[in-house]
């Protein structure tokens, strides 16, 4: 968890006042500051949660995405695919969790070239207690109430979409399923 600052002021509202005398009004400045800000503070929250688990939050999202599968089991190219990562670090993620017993990874018979990531029976167990913990403690997000939460997701999509994470189609606001698509589809990819 990281240590709360307990400054008397604001600093991002301070720098922000500080920016508009020297250079003029630059709202995204304020708001980028406190993105930026506001995932420290959620990363350092909720790493402290999985952590006993021997987890970072970036593998809790790699068990959790093997757990949407039919089988359990994804290609490692799809885990980053869906976890919006390059593949360096999903084979980083992926490693540490075969070593943890955590994950195991064959061939994938449909792809030569390719590896599936499955997750174990230990596995499914971390990631259950993982989960129930997460949202004991609403994943950092306890100050929101679920419209708050609703708010955030939509207020910050059209940056996604601008970024080009996924093509929206018309009437689909949540994108597929949890996965980020058609999971069962995904099982012999």
């Amino acid at each position: 968890m990281p240590k709360p600052l307990s400054l008397p002021f604001d600093p991002i509202a301070r720098a922000d006042e500080l920016w508009k005398r020297r250079w003029g009004s630059v709202p995204s400045m304020a708001a980028i500051t406190s993105i930026m800000r506001a995932h420290q503070i959620l990363l350092g929250q909720v790493d402290g949660v999985v952590k006993p688990y021997g987890l970072t939050f970036a593998r809790y999202e790699a068990l959790v995405l093997l757990t949407f599968s039919k089988a359990g089991e994804l290609p490692m190219s799809k885990i980053g695919e869906r976890l919006m990562v390059h593949p360096t670090s999903v084979t980083n993620t992926v490693d540490r969790l075969v070593t943890a017993g955590l994950v195991d990874k064959r061939p994938n018979p449909n792809d030569g070239r390719g590896t599936l990531a499955s997750i174990t029976d230990k596995g499914r167990e971390v990631v259950d207690a993982a989960t129930r913990d997460l949202m004991a403690m609403d994943f950092g997000l306890g100050a929101y109430d679920a419209e708050e939460c609703a708010e955030i997701f939509r207020v910050l999509r059209p940056l996604r979409v601008a970024a080009d994470d996924f093509t929206e189609e018309d009437g689909d606001e949540a994108g597929g399923d949890e996965a980020g698509g058609d999971v069962a589809a995904d099982e012999n990819a």
